[in-house]
Formats: C-alpha cells, sequence, structure tokens
C-alpha cells in the first residue's frame, strides 16, 4: 500500500494528496476519476481516518462495486467492508432504519419500486372516482417525484400557486390531494419509495439538529461521485453533513452533466465555490482514453459553451485520425453506410465487434439501423434496452395488425384485448379462452357469440367483448377492401387511441413510446413506398409487411449467448462507456440539438455536452453522420446538419460526400424546406381479390425518389450510367430491362443493396 501514490500523474496525485479542506476534482472524460477516488480513500485510511468514518457516495451499485473491489486490493476486505460505501439511496435507507421512529416509521419500513408506486397512485385515483386518462398515473408519479426532489412536501405543494396553477391548466387540479393521499397511505403501509430515501434523509437531519450534529462529526470525510448529476434534495444532505467541516471531496465534470430530465442540477457543481469559499479545485485533465484528434475535436466543442469550469483535457496517446463526417441522402443511406463501415472497420483494425459503438439521440432511430445491420449478418445488442420490434408498445401495435389479417391469432388477441384499457379483465380473458378450448374453436369465435359458447358473462361485459370485436371487424374490412398496409397501419394506430394516449402523458417514457411508434408507422411507410417504387404494387399490403416484419422479430429473439457484438445505445445511455469504434449518427438540428430545446439557452448547452459525451467515447475511430432527409411524423422532411458542426474546430473533422455547409446556407436551406409543402403516401384503395390487377397506384412520395430528380425512359439510360437518388444515394446501373410493358432498372448503390426501380416511378437525377 505503501507505493499506490507512485502510480499516479501528478494531476491525480494531488488530488489524493490534498486532504485540508473542501475540494472539486474536476474530472475530464477518461481521465481516471475512479481512480483517483479510491485512491483519495486509501490515502485517508493511510492517515488514521477510520473506515466507518468516511462516507463515499455514488449513483450507481456498478460504481460502488467497482471502487469496494479495488479499495480492498489495496486494504483488505476487512477494512474495505467498513466503509460507508454505495449509492446515495443504499447509504441513505441504512442512515434512515437507524433513526426511523424519529421520522414516524419503524425501522423495518418497506421500500417501494416503481411497480409499487405506480399501483398505489393508480387505486388513488380510483378511489377519488378520477378519470386515469386525465390523471395518468406515470404523469402524477412524475409530478410527486419532482416534488419530493425539490424537497416540497405535500403542504407546501398546495400552497405553491404557480405548481397550482400549472395543474389547473394541465386539467389536474387535484393533484395535490394524490399527492397528500399518496404520502399518507405509504406511511400506513410502513413503506418509503426511492424518492423518500432523499426526502426523509433531508427531513431527519434538518428537523433533529442533534442527529445532524453527531454524523457531522460522526464523518470525518464525506466524498461523491458524479457530482453533476446531483439534484437538489442530494445536494442538501451533502451540505448539511458537510458545510461547516468542509471535509468534502466531489469529483465530477461539469461537461458531462446531460441528465437534467432526471432532476439534475449543474448548478451545485459549477456553484460549489460559493457554498464553500475555501473550495481548492483540481483538474484532471488527462485523458487516457482517446487519440489526439478525438480530445482536440471535442475541446473545441466544449469550449463554445458559457456554463463551465473551463478546463483543457489533453492526450499523449498518437494523434489518430480525424473525425470523419459523413453526408447520407437519406436515413436509410445513413444505416447502410455506417452497417458498411463497421465491416470495412473490422477488416482493417481486426477489433471485435464488442469494440464498436453506435450511438443516437432517441430510442426510435435504432429501427433502420438493425435493419441495416441485419441485411449484412452484422450482429448487435440493444444496451439499456430492448430491440425495436421487442418494445411493448411496437408488439401491441403489431398485435393488432396480425389481428387485422388474422383475427383468429390467440396470441395477438390475448395482448391487446384490453389495451389500451377498456374493462376487459383476466377473468373475463380466461372464461372466454376456457370456452374456445372446450369448442374446439378460436377465441375469436367464442366470442362473437358468447352466448351459444356459454360464456359467463353480464351484460356490460358483453358489450365491451362486442364493442372490440367491432373494433378488429372494422380492421378487418378496411385491410380487405385493398388498403395498402400504411393506411391500414395508420387507421389501427389512430382508432385503437394508442398513439394519442401516449400523446397526452408527457412523462420522458412516454414520448420515447410515442417516437417508438411514429417510427413503426414510418417503417410500414418506407414498406409500401419501396414495393411501389420497384412496381410490386400486389405485394404492398398488411400481410406482405407482417411476413417481413415477423423475420426482424424471430432474429431479435434468438438467443446468441457468448457472441461478439456491436452495441447499439442512446447517448444517455452510453456516459460511463467506451469503446474502439464510435458511429453516432443523426447529427443533425431538431435531433442534436433537440428540437425541444431550440428555444432554451441553457438546454442547448445540454444539448452539446451530450455531444462532447458521445465524441469521447471513442478510443481510437470516431464517425459522425448526418442525413439531407428523414423520415419524421410519417413524411420524408429535409434535415440540416446541427450546428455542433460548426463548433468543432475543422482541423479535426474529415468531411465525405459533400463539405459542412455555412450558416448562411443551413438558413436557406431552411427557409426551402419550410415553404416546401410535406409529401405523404397517397391514399390507395385498391381490392384485393383473388385474380384482380389492381389499376397503377400514384408514384411514391418525393422524398423516396429524388426531390430535385425527374422520371426518366429507358432511351435515356444504359448500363454503366451513374445516377443519384435521394434515398439510396448515388449508384451505377446494372441492367435497363425494356422486356415487359413497365421497363425497370437495376442499380448497385454504393451504399446500399441492388435496387431494381420502376422507371415510370423512379425519380432520379443523372450524373
Amino acid at each position: 500500500m505503501e507505493d499506490y501514490l507512485s502510480t499516479l500523474n501528478d494531476q491525480q496525485r494531488r488530488a489524493v494528496e490534498y486532504c485540508s479542506g473542501p475540494q472539486l476534482v474536476i474530472a475530464g472524460a477518461g481521465s481516471g476519476k475512479t481512480r483517483v477516488l479510491t485512491y483519495k480513500i486509501v490515502h485517508l485510511l493511510a492517515h488514521d481516518i477510520e473506515p466507518w468514518r468516511i462516507m463515499a457516495l455514488t449513483f450507481t451499485n456498478k460504481a460502488a462495486r467497482e471502487m469496494r473491489e479495488r479499495i480492498q486490493a489495496l486494504v483488505g476486505e476487512k477494512i474495505a467492508s467498513r466503509l460507508w460505501m454505495g449509492t446515495f439511496h443504499s447509504i441513505f435507507a441504512r442512515l434512515l432504519r437507524i433513526h426511523a421512529e424519529l421520522i414516524g416509521f419503524s425501522s423495518n419500513f418497506t421500500i417501494y419500486d416503481a411497480a409499487d408506486s405506480k399501483s398505489l397512485v393508480k387505486m388513488i385515483i380510483k378511489d377519488m372516482d378520477l378519470d386515469d386518462k386525465i390523471y395518468k398515473p406515470g404523469v402524477v408519479l412524475n409530478a410527486i417525484s419532482s416534488a419530493k426532489n425539490a424537497l416540497i412536501g405535500p403542504q407546501a405543494y398546495a400552497m405553491d400557486r404557480d405548481m397550482m396553477e400549472a395543474d389547473r391548466r394541465a386539467k389536474r387540479p387535484r393533484l395535490a390531494e394524490i399527492y397528500a393521499g399518496y404520502v399518507n397511505r405509504c406511511h400506513v403501509a410502513g413503506a418509503m419509495d426511492f424518492d423518500d430515501l432523499l426526502y426523509y434523509t433531508n427531513v431527519l437531519l434538518r428537523e433533529n439538529p442533534q442527529v445532524l450534529n453527531h454524523y457531522k462529526e460522526y464523518f470525518r470525510y464525506v466524498l461523491v461521485d458524479e457530482y453533476q448529476d446531483t439534484n437538489f434534495a442530494q445536494h442538501s444532505i451533502v451540505s448539511m453533513l458537510t458545510q461547516e467541516s468542509g471535509n468534502l471531496c466531489v469529483v465530477g465534470d461539469d461537461a458531462q452533466s446531460i441528465y437534467s430530465f432526471r432532476g439534475a442540477n449543474i448548478r451545485n457543481i459549477l456553484n460549489l465555490k460559493k457554498a464553500y469559499p475555501d473550495l481548492v479545485i483540481n483538474k484532471l485533465e488527462q485523458n487516457y482514453r482517446s487519440t489526439q484528434s478525438i480530445i482536440n475535436a471535442a475541446n473545441s466543442l466544449i469550449e463554445k459553451n458559457k456554463e463551465q469550469i473551463p478546463k483543457q483535457v489533453f492526450s499523449r496517446n498518437s494523434l489518430g485520425d480525424r473525425i470523419e463526417v459523413v453526408k447520407s441522402y437519406s436515413d436509410f443511406e445513413e444505416a447502410f453506410l455506417v452497417s458498411n463501415r463497421i465491416s470495412q472497420q473490422k477488416i482493417k483494425t481486426g477489433d471485435s465487434y464488442e469494440e464498436f459503438a453506435i450511438l443516437y439521440r432517441t430510442n426510435a432511430q435504432s429501427r433502420v439501423l438493425e435493419e441495416a445491420l441485419r441485411r449484412r449478418n452484422i450482429p448487435y445488442r440493444i444496451y439499456g434496452g430492448l430491440s425495436f420490434y421487442q418494445r411493448k408498445e411496437i408488439k401491441d401495435a403489431i398485435a393488432y395488425f396480425r389481428l387485422s389479417v388474422n383475427p383468429h391469432d390467440e396470441e395477438a388477441l390475448k395482448r391487446v384485448i384490453n389495451y389500451p384499457a377498456r374493462g376487459i379483465g383476466e377473468t373475463t380473458v380466461r372464461k372466454v379462452s376456457k370456452a374456445a378450448a372446450d369448442s374446439g374453436v378460436s377465441m375469436w369465435t367464442a366470442m362473437s357469440d358468447p352466448a351459444q359458447y356459454g360464456i359467463d358473462i353480464n351484460k356490460g361485459t358483453a358489450s365491451k367483448l362486442d364493442a372490440f370485436r367491432q373494433l378488429i371487424q372494422g380492421f378487418i374490412a378496411y385491410n380487405e377492401s385493398g388498403h395498402d398496409a400504411y393506411e391500414t397501419a395508420k387507421k389501427i394506430v389512430s382508432d385503437t387511441g394508442m398513439l394519442a394516449m401516449l400523446i397526452s402523458d408527457r412523462t420522458p417514457e412516454s414520448v420515447s413510446k410515442q417516437e417508438n411508434l411514429q417510427e413503426l408507422l414510418n417503417g410500414v411507410q418506407e414498406f409500401v413506398a419501396g414495393k411501389m417504387e420497384e412496381g410490386l404494387t400486389e405485394e404492398f399490403f398488411m400481410p406482405q409487411y407482417l411476413a417481413q416484419v415477423s423475420l426482424a422479430t424471430d432474429q431479435d429473439q434468438a438467443d446468441e449467448t457468448g457472441q461478439e457484438k456491436v452495441t447499439l445505445m442512446t447517448i444517455h445511455a452510453a456516459k460511463g462507456l467506451e469503446f474502439g469504434n464510435i458511429f453516432i449518427v443523426g447529427v443533425e438540428e431538431e435531433l442534436m440539438p433537440s428540437a425541444m430545446s431550440m428555444d432554451n439557452p441553457m438546454e442547448i448547452e445540454e444539448e452539446r455536452r451530450l455531444l462532447y459525451v458521445a465524441i469521447t467515447r471513442a478510443k481510437r475511430f470516431c464517425m459522425m453522420t448526418y442525413a439531407s432527409s428523414r423520415f419524421r411524423n410519417g413524411m420524408t422532411a429535409s434535415t440540416k446538419p446541427s450546428r455542433f458542426l460548426q463548433d468543432i474546430d475543422k482541423r479535426w473533422l474529415e468531411f465525405t460526400q459533400g463539405t459542412i455547409p455555412t450558416q448562411a446556407d443551413m438558413v436557406s436551406k431552411a427557409r426551402a424546406s419550410f415553404h416546401s409543402p410535406a409529401v405523404t403516401i397517397p391514399r390507395r384503395t385498391v381490392p384485393s381479390r383473388p385474380g384482380f390487377t389492381p389499376t397503377p397506384p400514384p408514384p411514391p412520395p418525393a422524398g423516396f425518389g429524388s426531390t430535385d430528380g425527374t422520371t426518366h425512359t429507358p432511351g435515356e439510360l444504359e448500363e454503366g450510367m451513374r445516377i443519384e437518388h435521394s434515398r439510396f444515394g448515388k449508384g451505377t446501373i446494372i441492367d435497363v430491362d425494356t422486356s415487359q410493358p413497365d421497363a425497370k432498372i437495376r442499380v448497385k448503390f454504393d451504399n446500399v443493396d441492388v435496387k431494381t426501380l420502376l422507371l415510370k416511378f423512379a425519380r432520379f437525377s443523372i450524373l
């Protein structure tokens, strides 16, 4: 243990050795933050501070476990086990159990998880005879959580005019009553939720001076990891314990503060000097992870933020390649560009797939990426979430799609018979299922005539079953009348109320689900438009779409344990991780920065920090992509590169497939796209009866042919000719087929598969 300091660089060593007052360690990306925290604790132990008098707070069990294992290796298990080390919630749950009676709880209180809390809120809403479509449990819980993290109790909430007015505008004027009822029922049940563990710790320390004084003296040193991610409640506890003694060391990086949507307050770290005038700031600026080019690019980006603690991260690794910035014609081509480049980079470097990650701003972006990876047989995993077609909202929608084709599909029927909620409970479903099994018929057949099949239900339940049956029957009729898959899907999502339900619920989780559901519709629309452009109008109906998507879902479910895979994840989920090769997709306005942050300078700065985090995940290779057009809300929209690309010093970037436009070009393009009418897939009503020959469909939407291109005759084209298509990009004609009445061409696109295009519909430019 005597040699532990010799393994540190000068900046790390200064941070570890300083123990004479409050300290802020600003740890740049990849600078050895965990190492410093670990050795800081070892240093305190070496200077005769008892382990049980050291409190070390982290945000994740993983971080706490990693630190404990490192400390244990240096000082032994016996000493390491006596540290007060763990997550905020675990440490303060331990403290609350010791003093539970002072806040009206018993020491054996239970801790409610998210499902328990939601169940209780649902019960309270029901008991108060409130409409759960207005008082959505998720929204209510989100409001209660935000109040607790701001240390606003039920009484203070009810007396806050701004909060009450906001609730009235949201048509939830009784939310304060629900909050009070929720707190009361938790108390009666002897239970706390996760937010309570912080809220009641504040109450305990604030209202019991003897307890506060005891712990202020007991803990001789408090260390906090990732301080930029603390909320008001966490900051308040730390302040109460350390304000007088100043025996505090917080470690963090304001440049990586990206969790404001969870309540994190960057001011906690930016204003720490005001709270602790004697604060000493140590900076860890040597990055051990990335090449110099990657670090230089990241530095030039983040320096544009006004709200920050200045630092100059540097790397002594090799200079490395510049960050590639690649323009694609569409999100479709973007996905293929990335999948192709992964294959090339793997061959070039010999890296395992485990060293590749694709980062995106929203979960919905994963769909086209997953499809492109599957087509190249590149194995992948979704980190911290589910593959696109395994997400609940997607499976629910596809279950309805399946019923519109085959109402006897019992798994699909059971999945959505009460979603969205329509009052058909599990008991009724079991009765229908048993009656169907007893009679040797499907559940659909049995529920179509409950009396005939002896299903024992009252008139109200029978009416609900009939309403569901009529809903599905309407989808079947619509499908069979010749509407294409997109029209059918759009009607199902609309008429079931799935999308409307998510839109009205403004929690981050519901916004993500809404984006996913809209992306599913985008995928169906792409499927239809592709079939139209290839002239396969007999194959653009719902049965054909389901046949295609079932292959994707089967692959999603395949267990490939032990196989190395490319990682797909949101940038938020990537924080704290690192990969040899990083691909950042969708670096565009309204994605990065998000459309919801456009009018708020503070939020724009957080979005810039988000891109900084993404870039600094890369060790050796980083590529950023943006598309000229992207499918959004059921239509192809022109897009423009992110303003953040202008922030990065061009010496560290390498542009391919076009150069980054100037600010003036971006404004000009934005104006042009603003005045351009949005084009969606036109309505089709073509009977799909056997033997029926449909009339030629209208051409695909503009987004599936070049916005600047035109249709062409066979006489204008020849093999070897280069063309440009706004969805597929540039390609070479390999065949002109005039053997059929409708002439076609086959094109080998540079970054996409070979495509067959029907000339009377395909729009492209000849190069």
